[in-house]
């Protein structure tokens, strides 16, 4: 490309004063295709289309344009998280496992946004804005748990909600991961990745004491025959 192409390209995102928009969709362009570490700041610039040097107008350098990408990323991530709760309605069980379902599929639709919140390994604690970000995020897994532990059978101890949001936590992060870095593909899985996950929480909060087969108005799973037993979350197999 010539200078001059490559100058008016530039012209034409001073003009508009999009700059910065144009910098964050080129490099969450380059996260899709190598990774957050795979590109360099003067990579961003020329998909942008401006010099090398245009970037630091709005940036300090590329850990803070890829944090500018995760603190977007988490910001949708909450409010994805947040519908699919929707305050534990319609029962506190129904209502997390929509939490489950969004919090995977936000990691198969947006894999950019994923991989800068969490794969970048950009020191967070470093970025204020970034880290409240991350736990309004992880507040509603949070929030959930909590609603979970109140479920606590009498004369069951009731779990830490804190403990139970990192577990829940740590497991759709680690099925979000398994699939979405293609390890599936190179061993054939008998579910899909909110089978994987249900079935991982089930066996979580079973193993707390949670009567997690039986919903109001439905007879114990146990007490069906076994080909209409309950899966995962009490649901027909």
């Amino acid at each position: 490309m010539s200078w001059r192409k490559e100058q008016r390209r530039a012209e034409r995102g001073y003009h508009h004063g999009n700059l910065k928009e144009a910098l964050l969709q080129a490099a969450l362009g380059l996260i899709a295709e190598k990774g957050a570490a795979g590109f360099t700041f003067a990579d961003a610039a020329r998909m942008a289309g401006v010099s090398a040097a245009a970037p630091y107008r709005h940036f300090r350098d590329r850990d803070e344009l890829i944090a500018s990408i995760a603190q977007r990323g988490f910001e949708q991530f909450e409010s994805l998280l947040t519908q699919a709760w929707d305050d534990g309605r319609p029962d506190t069980v129904t209502a997390f496992e929509r939490v489950g379902r969004a919090y995977l599929a936000f990691a198969r639709e947006e894999p950019a946004f994923y991989n800068a919140m969490f794969e970048s390994g950009l020191p967070v604690d470093a970025n204020p804005a970034l880290m409240a970000a991350g736990e309004r995020a992880f507040g509603v897994i949070r929030a959930a748990a909590e609603r979970l532990a109140a479920l606590t059978p009498p004369g069951t101890p009731r779990p830490p909600a804190m403990m139970m949001a990192l577990h829940i936590w740590s497991m759709s992060h680690g099925v979000a991961s398994l699939f979405s870095r293609g390890d599936a593909a190179r061993r054939k899985l008998p579910m899909s990745p909110d089978e994987l996950l249900e079935a991982e929480v089930l066996i979580y909060l079973r193993g707390l004491g949670f009567p997690i087969d039986r919903r109001p108005g439905t007879a114990a799973a146990d007490d069906k025959p076994a080909g209409e037993r309950s899966g995962p979350w009490g649901k027909p197999k």
